[in-house]
């Protein structure tokens, strides 16, 4: 099978847009599915902000969502689903309630207020534009990373965040990709080396392929932070093209927040919102549920953590004076 563009777009029946708002240092991604996808959501922080989480649980009516956001813009940023919803009704997709279709469009956001830029945007934010803008975009084509989208304004303990994806087959044959921001309060590098805690899960270079530090730096351990304010968060999906139910992908949301623990450090703090959607196409079967489940769960932590590492690679320090560097701007590209 081709996993030829090691993104989201891998898996087939999605398409990922994203809608950049650089003078303002924010934007929206919009993951868009083809047909409504069984999701479920796993979350894990202290902070977090999200629309419509409570509906994806096991023991809720609706079984599928249309699109799944993730933005900027802190508790702002969720008026985008309202954007992304938008587009769908005109595109006569939703959840048929008589006459009338309803668009299903959970999504979550993380705080970037402080990242520089024109945030005086008066009566109205441009999330609801923003996410309109974003699902129009959606296409399958390989997913741009680093400052753009939602990850535009993202930032971690000490370099730039952004939007990161990656993919990978399971052992069981399942496709499975992720798509993250990282804007976390912790660090995905060690120590002040530039080597990524993630190393252990890439392929090839595809962040730079440094490996990890031999020995270990003297500040490996020690405990770098954002700041003392909820200003944080990394939230991601990941996709499989494996049929499950809501329950089965809840747990795979749960397996799939071990990749943030092997990018990030630390993960799932009181400052952090972190968020993790998983969501089923359906289109390959599975033989045998706890075989698989445990392949394709182990699969998803492995892109996800890939993905919090190519967020901070492929990133670009934003234009503002004070604006923290990108990673290639210290370590270069290697």
């Amino acid at each position: 099978m081709n996993m030829a563009s090691n993104t989201l777009t891998d898996i087939p029946g999605l398409k990922v847009g994203h809608a950049t708002d650089l003078a303002r240092a924010t934007g929206t991604t919009a993951i868009i599915f083809d047909q409504p996808a069984v999701c479920a959501v796993d979350v894990r922080g202290g902070a977090p902000g999200s629309r419509d989480t409570e509906l994806l649980r096991p023991d809720k009516t609706v079984q599928t969502v249309d699109a799944v956001v993730l933005s900027g813009g802190s508790a702002f940023g969720l008026d985008a689903c309202g954007g992304v919803s938008a587009w769908l009704a005109e595109n006569g997709r939703g959840f048929l309630i008589g006459a009338m279709r309803v668009p299903i469009v959970p999504g979550a956001i993380v705080f970037d207020l402080l990242s520089g830029g024109d945030k005086a945007w008066g009566r109205f934010s441009p999330y609801r534009d923003l996410g309109y803008q974003a699902a129009a975009a959606a296409s399958a084509d390989p997913v741009p990373l680093g400052t753009v989208g939602g990850g535009t304004g993202a930032t971690t303990a000490d370099l730039k965040g952004g939007i990161g994806s990656a993919s990978a087959l399971s052992a069981t044959g399942h496709r499975v990709g992720a798509i993250v921001i990282v804007n976390a309060v912790g660090s995905a590098t060690i120590g002040a080396s530039g080597h990524f805690w993630a190393a252990t899960d890439e392929i090839g270079a595809e962040f730079g392929g440094r490996g990890l530090p031999s020995p270990l730096p003297a500040d490996a351990h020690a405990l770098k932070l954002k700041g003392a304010r909820p200003e944080n968060t990394t939230i991601a999906l990941v996709v499989t093209d494996a049929v499950l139910d809501k329950g089965q992908a809840t747990h795979l949301a749960v397996m799939a927040q071990d990749g943030l623990g092997r990018a990030i450090r630390p993960i799932h703090t009181p400052l952090d919102g972190d968020t993790v959607f998983a969501a089923a196409t359906g289109a390959v079967p599975v033989a045998d549920y706890a075989r698989d489940m445990a392949a394709i769960g182990f699969t998803a932590a492995s892109v996800l953590a890939r993905a919090c590492a190519r967020a901070l690679y492929e990133a670009t320090a934003l234009p503002f004076p004070g604006a923290l560097p990108a990673w290639k701007d210290r370590f270069g590209t290697r």
